[in-house]
């Protein structure tokens, strides 16, 4: 899986066949022909809604891996992380970090193609959630 590009309908059509998933309940779920389904496990993106649609039937979070793209390529700034409102009460903001960025991350440092240090300059993880996940693998 590469969460730096992100194919959507390649994503979808392995978990179809990971659960088995006929063709014709697929259809009819969606309304649409064999053609257009197929379509879709072509595209490499689509609409909301029609993700939406694709994870409550499959039971999995499709867009699971756009948080994983934006936490690992687009991550808050250490000022960012920190709302004020209007009565001046701080509100904090915690990164949540996927499942598939953890193993993202920890399968770069086992290969060997970063180390620990580079990973926390890159992607603005903090050292000691880092050495977390090291610690449980």
């Amino acid at each position: 899986m590469n969460i730096k590009n992100i194919h959507i309908g390649s994503l979808i059509k392995s978990k179809v066949e990971e659960h088995q998933i006929s063709m014709e309940r697929i259809s009819r779920f969606f309304e649409s022909t064999e053609e257009e389904v197929e379509q879709m496990y072509h595209a490499n993106s689509m609409d909301t809604d029609m993700l939406l649609k694709w994870s409550k039937l499959l039971r999995f979070d499709f867009f699971r891996f756009y948080t994983g793209h934006l936490i690992l390529y687009a991550p808050q700034s250490r000022i960012d992380n920190v709302f004020r409102q209007k009565e001046n009460t701080l509100i904090f903001r915690k990164n949540i970090y996927t499942q598939e960025v953890k193993d993202f991350i920890l399968d770069k440092i086992k290969t060997g193609t970063m180390s620990a240090n580079d990973v926390v300059e890159r992607y603005k993880i903090p050292k000691t959630t880092l050495y977390k996940w090291m610690k449980k693998i």
